[in-house]
Parts: C-alpha cells; sequence; structure tokens
C-alpha cells in the first residue's frame, strides 16, 4: 500500500526579494510503500534536504501536494501528522543532561500531550522502541555518555516512539564511522522489512544503499529524479551519468567507484582466491596492467600459499625476489 505520495510536486524556496520563487526540482511523482525502504542519493547541492523537509511538512511546496494514505499532508493537523510520521534530521544532539528514556519518551508527545502523565501502556512502547533498536541496555544512561551512533540509534527509537507508519531520515550516518553506518542501515532495512514501516532516508552513502534499499530515488544536480531498484539503476549507467567525474567512474560491473588511470606498466600475476583479488587491486593501483601471459620482458608475480602464509614472488631480467607482504612486493617493483 502506497503510504507516501507526491503529484507533480515542485520543491525550492520563496524569496520576497525575488519576483519568482527558486525552483530545485519540478513535477516530482513519486511514491513509498509500507514494508519498503527507499534511500534519496545524489551529489551534495542536488536538493535531497529541500525534499525532505517538504515531504515532512517543514517546508510548503511550490506546486503540487504531498500526499500521506491519500489524503494531502496539509490537511493533516500537527499532532495527526506526528502519529503517522516520525521524521529524524541530520542535526546532532545537544541535550546531554537528559537520560535515554526521557528522550525516547518525548516520542510519545501525540499520543499524551506534551504535560499528560505516561502510564503503563507508554512505558511498555518506549521500552519496546528501545529494544528495537538494539538499544535497551541504555536506558538509564544520560545522553553525553553515548557514542555518535548509539545517540543515532536514539533518535530512531524516539521516532519509533510515535508509533508512526512513515518513518523519514535525513542523513542518519553523517556523522558515523563505518559500523556505525553499516548498524544504522540494517536497522532501517529491518524496521522495514520486519515491522512494516515505510522507510525513506537520504544518504550519501551509495555503496550501503546499493545493498539496503529496495528502491533509490537518485536526484541529479538540475533536480531531476530517477526512480527505480539499484540493480536497475546500476545496469542503466545512471550511477555514472550523476556521479562520474575526471577520474573517477561507477563500475557497472562491481557496484563501485573507481580511480581511472593509465597503466603505463605490465606484469604478469599468477594466484587465485583472495590473494589474486586483492594482489590485483593493489597492481592496478599502483599503475599496472594486470596480464594472465605475456613475453619474457613482463615481470611476472607468483602468489604462493602455504595453509595460513603466503609469498609474493617476484621474477623479472633472469633473477627472482620473494616478498611477505604486498607492501613490499610493490616497493620491488617500482624500484
Amino acid at each position: 500500500m502506497s503510504i507516501l505520495e507526491t503529484q507533480a510536486l515542485s520543491i525550492g524556496y520563496r524569496d520576497s526579494q525575488r519576483a519568482e520563487p527558486l525552483a530545485i526540482s519540478k513535477d516530482l511523482n513519486l511514491s513509498l510503500n509500507a514494508s519498503e525502504l527507499v534511500c534519496l542519493v545524489g551529489p551534495n547541492g542536488a536538493g535531497k534536504s529541500t525534499l525532505i523537509r517538504t515531504l515532512t511538512g517543514l517546508q510548503k511546496p511550490l506546486a503540487g501536494e504531498v500526499r500521506l494514505k491519500g489524503k494531502p499532508i496539509a490537511a493533516y493537523k500537527p499532532r495527526e501528522l506526528a502519529q503517522l510520521v516520525g521524521v529524524v534530521m541530520t542535526s546532532p544532539v545537544l541535550v546531554g543532561a537528559m537520560r535515554v528514556e526521557e528522550l525516547v519518551g518525548l516520542g510519545r508527545y501525540p499520543h499524551t500531550g506534551w504535560f499528560d502523565r505516561q502510564d503503563a501502556k507508554d512505558e511498555d512502547i518506549i521500552r519496546e522502541a528501545l529494544e528495537t533498536v538494539g538499544a535497551a541496555p541504555l536506558a538509564g544512561r544520560y545522553l553525553n555518555q553515548l557514542s555518535d551512533g548509539e545517540r543515532q540509534r536514539i533518535m530512531i527509537a524516539r521516532a519509533l516512539a510515535q508509533e508512526p507508519e512513515l518513518l523519514i531520515l535525513d542523513e542518519p550516518t553523517a556523522f558515523l564511522d563505518l559500523p556505525g553506518r553499516v548498524t544504522v542501515m540494517q536497522l532501517l532495512r529491518d524496521l522495514a522489512h520486519g515491522h512494516g514501516k515505510a522507510v525513506l532516508s537520504s544518504t550519501h552513502d551509495l555503496d550501503l544503499a546499493l545493498r539496503v534499499a529496495d528502491r533509490i530515488w537518485l536526484m541529479d544536480q538540475a533536480g531531476n529524479v530517477v526512480d527505480g531498484s539499484p540493480e536497475d539503476l546500476a545496469m542503466e549507467g545512471q550511477f555514472g551519468r550523476i556521479f562520474d567525474k575526471p577520474g573517477i567512474a561507477f563500475d557497472r560491473m562491481t557496484g563501485q567507484f573507481r580511480m581511472e588511470q593509465a597503466p603505463g606498466r605490465q606484469v604478469v600475476l599468477e594466484a587465485h582466491g583472495i590473494a589474486r583479488v586483492w594482489t590485483e587491486k593493489a597492481l592496478e593501483r599502483a599503475g599496472y596492467l594486470v596480464l594472465s601471459h605475456a613475453d619474457e620482458q613482463t615481470p611476472v608475480v607468483e602468489v604462493r600459499e602455504n595453509g595460513s602464509a603466503r609469498t609474493w614472488a617476484l621474477r623479472f631480467g633472469g633473477k627472482q625476489s620473494e616478498h611477505s607482504s604486498i607492501y613490499s612486493l610493490l616497493i620491488s617493483l617500482n624500484s
């Protein structure tokens, strides 16, 4: 079922000093379904945050409308909207003197009001929200005692305490290290697939989005949005169209970005398995074209494995040397 829809939506800014509003993106017709994770990706300045603010009702559209469960979002009262939509924005949490369970409890205000006391049902929902994000042991701690990743999970728990059908997040992994980013993206996927939420998250982590998203809204610098599964967009060359720059290109075969450089030298690599994969990556990074065979004038690298031990044998110009690491091999090749 479609939870969120846009109809001929145009987003941007109105300025009293301008005769016409500044439109960032026009005629957007997008939809988000229950039990689905959609990632909004695009280059800096494309308008992702503006779209997020418009979808959440924090910013008025220039034209068209946003519909939530078939009803214009503008027709909802603030409290009604908060019961359906949970929002997590980019800004870090600064309320260090508040306990975790107190902050998550603020998510109950659409149901209790700011000054109403929470009952046993509210306490159960707060506890369930913390358990869902894997933060139940943090309930009694103060926010200033938490890591960035823990705080982000707490903000998601606060949004879940609203019992929303739709969860919208703006760059939820912006301040996290790699393990933290993976954890949060896996959590969002679980909220969609395991808890039936409709989840929309803007992100710069294209690699993670390709791995976890059901669909991607891909926004270019002109504000155009292409909608499709990660695999469809990759095969169509859409990521390369938007992100490729001189020296950097999206590889449609691997789904990763690679640095383009013209190889100046050649080398033959005799190896297999994981040793071949990483040795080949290192040789290409060093500017070598890796071959399976060549003439006698071409250096040959052979990876020899004995159990868990590996050595890299280099044969070139009638000489041979052995190396205990790829780093040592590259030094010898380049000397």
